[in-house]
């Protein structure tokens, strides 16, 4: 069986060798050339003058193009058209391309892009929120989610607490930076070899820029240094500009991003501010939730209202809302538009509605974990969004962890010697934080996916697949699903680059669907092949039996063939040994008017326990142990998803803990670069790191019973950032509930310690 095995990812030895190719790896022609962007200077204004001189007569300059060159349209926005690949008179944020170099190296490139003198009638631009607002020109109309009541329920309820929260953004730092290359083929056709989540949008967007046919550009991606959503749309705009190039050189032309110009050109994170009021009873239970979200989109709209749409959908987390409304705000300002990033809006509405289950907790007196269990969903409750709950594992699995990681008698003794010690430098704190993830893109024609699967003479398997590989180990679970489906050795199964003219119209590896949709599409191929081997063999030996594929022998009762003889006496027998498969994820229904419907075909669970220490001088903090148990279903690949759900919890909470992005009042990204901008290093990782999976099974009819577990786990960082929380609570004033804002730096930790305790630190 080579499914629900730990099989090692299929680059692995290739990634540890330095061996593994990427995009930048790739060889070009001699006479190929390098691109760079001349960027914005200011965040808002418009263009006035535009002298490139300089920059022609640069050493080692080709050609430098401006809008006026694009032959097609000069768009590369996932959505809204609303995104030009070269500005020539608006500019909406620091950073954005208004020209392009053409050079015969990239360092000459580079050079040659700063030297563009342009001037601009300089405007004010919207930073924050409050600027967002009070300019009143959002991207759509805000969107509602309403269940019940939920105002007159809150002014019934016998407690009530009111609060905020602001999250701040993060950036994707993908190892590979944006690159793409594209090399002119014959008739104008154009290959593009693209670092990108999406290749079927690269394709569509490289297209539309040159004026020509879908079918005159194909589009390869083997693998990404990591993506983590950054490049979902983000590819769009190196991959159009070296097809610019190319097209108009008729050279080979090659975009690198260096690391600052990475992390000022693409879109981060959304941050947000969620304000809530809240209604409940003297155990904790829920009355009335209302919360209202303030999302910052940056200059265009690229992803923002799905992202957006999803912080809606899990402000829930794994919590029923009797009575709820949840109001979002799309708001436009003049810094790098927000993009897709791992979780896609869901952490920012989860950690909102955790932020209620803490603030209820400090008002009533209560262990969290309390209030949580008090209000976790059962099958029957239904969602602010009306979908009905019929999977739900949430209480069993906590339950499971907070068994194993002794929750119940760490939380006392760190809450005794918190009260024992009240002027201890050192203070600890820990918590326990569930998740609850809805699986599927929420734009319902995005939940498809197709596969070719070649057979050859010597009973080797060759596939394609509409999926890409980040290192998520995706090709691994697919040759696995082909491997068990056609009862072989994995090693006798290889999976190919992904390709637009092999695999058309793809959706974007994202949304935690690669493995759902590809394996089943994978799948639906291999059992179009193995009918036919059936009907062959059934002629063959002459019975009805129905075949049965294993450890390299295909059996019909009695009688045994080889796999490898089998696929010599269909190609002698002039049997078809190539087949495509598609999957389409039923169920799926969603009406964005009405904010209500089953945008989800299942939900993944998961639950994490953290424990930190605070310097209570510096701010300085520690996680000290993290338990995780999560629910990945019938895992595929039990090593893959383990080291899925370290990586997403190590990334979730560098996002509430290290991560900070600052930008000045003129909309300067400060933090573009390693030293200023903190990733967690190794040393970040909790010295005591309990991972496990809970035995459960999808309800649903997915591959082989499994789960998606790309997303999900980065919501389980959250059990650091409330288990700072916990521990700052314990420095003041206990009737004062720490308002504690993520990223919580140890600035961030410092101020909320001086503001819960009024001051009597001496700050």
């Amino acid at each position: 069986m080579s499914v629900h095995k730990s099989t090692p990812h299929e680059a692995a030895k290739l990634h540890v060798t330095g061996r593994a190719r990427y995009t930048d790896d790739i060889p070009l022609p001699s006479n190929a050339l390098h691109l760079a962007f001349g960027t914005s200077s200011v965040a808002s204004g418009q263009i006035t003058e535009m002298n490139l001189s300089a920059v022609e007569n640069a050493k080692g300059v080709i050609a430098v193009y401006t809008a006026d060159d694009i032959p097609g349209e000069n768009d590369v926005s996932p959505i809204a058209h609303d995104e030009p690949m070269l500005t020539s008179t608006q500019v909406q944020y620091v950073g954005q391309p208004i020209f392009l170099v053409v050079a015969n190296s990239h360092l000459n490139a580079r050079k040659a892009a700063r030297l563009g003198q342009i001037s601009y009638d300089e405007q004010p631009p919207n930073l924050t929120i409050e600027q967002a607002m009070a300019a009143d020109n959002p991207f759509e109309k805000p969107q509602k989610f309403l269940k019940g009541d939920p105002h007159a329920a809150l002014n019934a309820s016998t407690h009530q607490v009111s609060g905020s929260i602001d999250m701040g953004g993060q950036e994707h730092f993908y190892l590979e930076g944006q690159v793409a290359a594209a090399i002119p083929q014959d008739d104008g056709d154009m290959l593009i070899h693209s670092s990108t989540q999406h290749p079927s949008e690269v394709q569509h967007k490289v297209a539309h820029t040159l004026g020509v046919a879908f079918n005159a550009v194909r589009v390869e991606t083997r693998r990404m240094g990591g993506g983590f959503g950054g490049k979902e749309s983000q590819a769009n705009l190196p991959a159009c500009a070296c097809a610019l190039a190319a097209h108009l050189t008729n050279r080979p032309c090659k975009l690198r991003y260096d690391r600052d110009d990475d992390m000022v050109i693409t879109g981060k994170r959304h941050d947000f501010r969620i304000d809530y009021d809240v209604g409940f009873d003297e155990v904790g239970k829920l009355n009335s939730v209302i919360m209202e979200h303030f999302t910052r989109c940056g200059w265009a709209m690229d992803l923002s209202a799905p992202v957006a749409d999803r912080a809606m959908f899990h402000s829930d987390n794994a919590y029923n809302l009797p009575h709820a409304e949840i109001i979002s705000h799309r708001l436009k300002t003049n810094m790098t538009s927000a993009t897709a990033y791992r979780g896609f809006g869901g952490p920012q509405g989860a950690v909102a509605i955790e932020r209620v289950m803490d603030h209820i907790a400090a008002h009533l007196g209560m262990d969290p974990l309390q209030v949580r269990r008090a209000n976790f969903y059962v099958n029957g409750d239904t969602t602010p969004y009306h979908m009905t709950i019929s999977d739900s594992v949430i209480a069993p699995l906590v339950d499971q962890l907070a068994k194993s990681s002794n929750y119940e008698k760490r939380r006392a003794e760190i809450e005794a010697e918190n009260n024992a010690n009240p002027n201890a430098v050192l203070r600890r704190g820990i918590a326990l934080t569930p998740v609850k993830f809805g699986i599927s893109f929420t734009l319902t024609k995005y939940n498809q996916a197709g596969a070719l699967v070649h057979i050859y003479t010597d009973g080797s398997v060759h596939m394609n697949h509409a999926g890409t590989e980040m290192g998520q180990g995706l090709f691994t679970k697919i040759g696995q699903v082909a491997a068990h489906a056609l009862g072989i050795d994995l090693g006798q199964v290889k999976i190919s680059a992904a390709d637009t003219a092999k695999i058309p119209n793809t959706s974007a590896t994202a949304a935690s669907s690669g493995t759902d949709l590809n394996g089943m599409a994978v799948q639906d191929a291999c059992n179009t092949l193995k009918q036919r081997l059936q009907t062959l063999l059934q002629n063959h030996f002459e019975t009805t039996a129905d075949a049965e594929f294993y450890n390299g022998t295909i059996t019909l009762d009695d009688h045994q063939i080889s796999f490898k003889d089998a696929i010599t006496l269909a190609y002698d027998a002039r049997v078809q040994l190539s087949a495509t498969g598609f999957y389409a994820t039923p169920k799926i229904k969603w009406d964005r008017e009405a904010g209500r419907g089953h945008p989800f075909y299942y939900f993944s669970y998961g639950a994490a326990v953290s424990e930190v220490v605070i310097d209570t001088l510096t701010g300085e903090n520690r996680i000290l142990r993290t338990d995780i148990l999560h629910d990945a279903g019938q895992s595929l690949n039990p090593a893959l998803d383990i080291g899925q759900i370290e990586g997403g919890f190590v990334q979730g909470a560098g996002w509430l803990t290290t991560e900070e992005l600052v930008w000045d009042d003129k909309g300067n990204l400060k933090t573009h670069a390693p030293s200023t901008y903190k990733i967690p290093a190794c040393s970040d990782r909790p010295p005591v790191f309990n991972v496990d999976l809970f035995e459960n099974e999808n309800t649903e009819p997915t591959i082989h019973k499994s789960k998606a577990v790309g997303e999900p786990p980065f919501l389980l960082g959250m059990s650091v950032f409330f288990a700072l929380s916990h521990a700052i609570s314990s420095t003041g004033n206990k009737n004062v509930y720490p308002s504690l804002d993520a990223p919580a730096t140890p600035e961030a930790v410092l101020k909320t310690i001086y503001r819960n305790d009024g001051g009597g630190h001496g700050f």
